[in-house]
């Protein structure tokens, strides 16, 4: 099976967090440990480079994209996941990172369409063809709070035409917007060629389990490629084959899914600091991967970003309620291999 087929097919795609020490350099042995971690866990793809990696790495003054990419490169050689590099910026970095990744050997872009932010759409699609035509785009719908822009459907109509266009991350956190996209690439008969991939993290398991009728066609997500798919990846992938199994059987959805999703949903709201408009959202991810013994601690580049107050009290809540969603023996059993290296 082609990368290409595996991303229409449906997988697993966790957005890849930065390991770093006390003094905030890249630990390199636990950022592999990471890599092994998702694959061990059955994971489809890696994004690295992301939001979760922390845009900062892109940089300059930081200087950790090419670092960063070429240790996944290296861990993933030899595996058939789908490499996902994240690509952002202006668009003379924007095809600078794009030539890094396709070097390295990943399968495609995931764009962020914050930029060029002053621009106008035509300037924003003009931004992606040229990226694509390096490698090709899997297109990243983020939310506002995070640094993106809200786009209309016209935008993701023509969007869905860029030839080289292989999926869309849809993660605004909003089901007007969420519609918007899905109905522009339906309507623009393309349904079947571009691969759409929640990233709503707010609303995962209902995003994987609706089918989505669009003037006359169902159209579905395929997987997801989210930042809370980070941790307890071992039980995302296994929720996720599940999922599939069942609608392969079936149309009909029993109503344990739906209670499943408010779990996940709960649990997501305190990974990724709901109540405090995300910003803790990845200082969550690194506690509960340092909780796991996956992190040596929960540093982020920038000293000030750490967990917001009651953040950690609502980790452990979750953990408490929702026991079957975690991964931890798992990870126990096996993390020492992981490490070795």
């Amino acid at each position: 099976m082609t990368w290409r087929e595996k991303l229409l097919e449906g997988v697993a795609i966790p957005a890849h967090p930065l390991a770093l020490t006390a003094d905030r350099k890249l630990d390199e042995r636990r950022q592999r440990g990471l890599t092994r971690y998702y694959l061990a866990a059955g994971a489809g793809g890696v994004a690295v480079g992301v939001h979760t990696t922390q845009f900062a790495i892109h940089s300059p003054e930081i200087g950790l994209y090419r670092p960063v990419l070429e240790l996944a490169a290296e861990e993933l050689k030899n595996s058939a996941a789908v490499r996902v590099a994240g690509i952002i910026g202006e668009t003379r970095q924007a095809l600078a990172e794009a030539e890094l990744a396709a070097s390295l050997g990943f399968h495609c872009g995931l764009v962020g369409l914050n930029a060029p932010r002053s621009g106008s759409e035509d300037q924003l699609i003009m931004h992606v063809k040229a990226v694509s035509e390096i490698i090709p785009v899997f297109g990243f719908y983020l939310q506002p709070a995070v640094g993106g822009r809200v786009l209309p459907f016209d935008f993701w109509r023509r969007f869905s035409e860029i030839e080289r266009l292989v999926a869309i991350k849809i993660a605004p956190f909003n089901r007007y917007q969420t519609l918007d996209v899905v109905r522009a690439v339906a309507d623009a008969g393309r349904e079947r060629e571009i691969a759409l991939y929640t990233g709503n993290d707010d609303n995962i398991v209902v995003d994987l389990l609706t089918p989505y009728a669009v003037n006359g066609k169902i159209v579905r997500f395929r997987g997801g490629l989210l930042g809370h798919w980070a941790v307890w990846t071992r039980s995302a992938v296994v929720m996720l084959n599940q999922i599939q199994s069942e609608l392969a059987q079936s149309a009909d959805v029993a109503l344990d899914w739906l209670t499943l999703a408010q779990e996940v949903t709960d649990v997501n709201a305190a990974f990724f600091d709901a109540a405090n408009s995300f910003r803790g959202c990845i200082a969550g991810l690194h506690e509960v991967l340092r909780r796991q013994g996956l992190l040596a601690g929960r540093w982020c580049l920038d000293p000030d970003e750490d967990l917001s107050p009651g953040q950690s009290e609502e980790i452990e809540r979750v953990y408490r309620v929702y026991p079957h969603l975690n991964d931890d023996a798992f990870v126990r059993e096996r993390l020492a291999t992981w490490m070795k290296g």
